[in-house]
């Protein structure tokens, strides 16, 4: 009797990730490979199908037992068309990509974004199981956001929803690619710390990062800074802080707006800086949040690592075909 498989494609950031789960929700192949930045959406759809396919012949699992696929992007998607509206690191503009898809793998696909993916996977086997509603928020290059409310991705009529990273938080004149100035983003984002740390390390304020990386923006990524801080750049430190409590202040947003039980915190900035992350956030949200909210949502470190998105996506596909 053969086996049945669900398969979840993270396609957010630098890289691409693969995995398969068999019917039990155990992952039992994994893969994952750099993105090509800004290819059209034919050739991005011709690599996607070609590493699915990779990961089940050298697992030496039958590509005809795939039974649904779910991929989570970055970027606003229509969900119930299986559209990306928008994704800007791929260059893609109202790409059909279920649809495409499908036809090249014959079986279901699922689209949603990568953040209400990792969210999502969360909610149903990490740091977040059991909860009624969960957020999630995720600093990389950008910021991301999530939210799940009893088992359903929170969205609008034609577009997935939680864009955090593009709302305003501060008074500031930095901008993160949009008109508006201020954003979570700008202030918060992985990009936007790099940037200033970088200034840092010219002037000579942080020796240990400047030894590392020099003044590269592209190389001060979250382990360099992790180490940076280690080594005892306390200016870098510093820099860190402020972006853990713009974070904090977007959690306050949110329990504000929504009261989520659980809100997640994810990503590979957060996971590196761990202890500054929670220390801040939890202090702006104690100091900052309504009394009459005070004990009624969590912050938590995100659980499933760099498997979030891909899991979430893969079970939101096998959930979507489900009787």
């Amino acid at each position: 009797m053969q086996n049945n498989y669900t398969c979840g494609f993270d396609l957010g950031g630098t890289k691409m990730l693969c995995i398969v789960m068999d019917e039990a929700g155990k992952i039992v192949a994994r893969k994952r490979k750099k993105t090509k930045g800004t290819e059209g959406a034919q050739a991005g759809v011709a690599r996607i199908a070609a590493l699915i396919r990779e990961t089940f012949t050298e697992s030496e699992l039958p590509l005809e037992s795939l039974q649904s696929l779910g991929v989570g992007c970055p970027g606003p998607v229509d969900m119930d068309k299986g559209i990306v509206n928008v994704a800007v690191n791929l260059g893609w503009k109202n790409v059909s990509l279920g649809s495409m898809l499908e036809d090249e793998l014959d079986c279901p696909v699922s689209i949603l974004n990568d953040v209400d993916a990792g969210v999502y996977g969360e909610y149903s086997v990490g740091a977040a199981t059991g909860a009624r509603s969960v957020a999630g928020i995720f600093p990389g290059t950008g910021i991301g956001g999530g939210f799940v409310y009893e088992g359903q991705i929170l969205r609008g009529k034609n577009s997935s929803a939680m864009e955090i990273g593009h709302t305003r938080i501060s008074s500031s004149n930095r901008t993160s690619g949009v008109d508006m100035t201020g954003t979570l983003e700008s202030e918060a984002s992985r990009l936007a710390i790099a940037a200033e740390c970088a200034k840092l390390a010219y002037r000579g304020e942080a020796p240990n990062l400047l030894r590392a990386t020099g003044t590269d923006i592209s190389q001060i990524r979250s382990k360099v800074l992790a180490a940076a801080i280690r080594d005892g750049d306390k200016a870098v430190e510093n820099v860190v802080r402020q972006a853990a409590q713009m974070v904090g202040y977007a959690v306050v947003n949110l329990v504000h707006m929504l009261c989520p039980e659980i809100i997640i915190l994810g990503g590979g900035l957060v996971e590196a800086l761990e202890e500054i992350y929670m220390e801040e956030v939890n202090r702006v949200t104690k100091r900052s949040v309504l009394p009459c909210y005070s004990g009624m949502f969590e912050v938590r470190m995100a659980k499933l690592g760099d498997d979030a998105g891909a899991m979430g996506a893969a079970l939101w596909g096998a959930k979507k075909v489900s009787p």
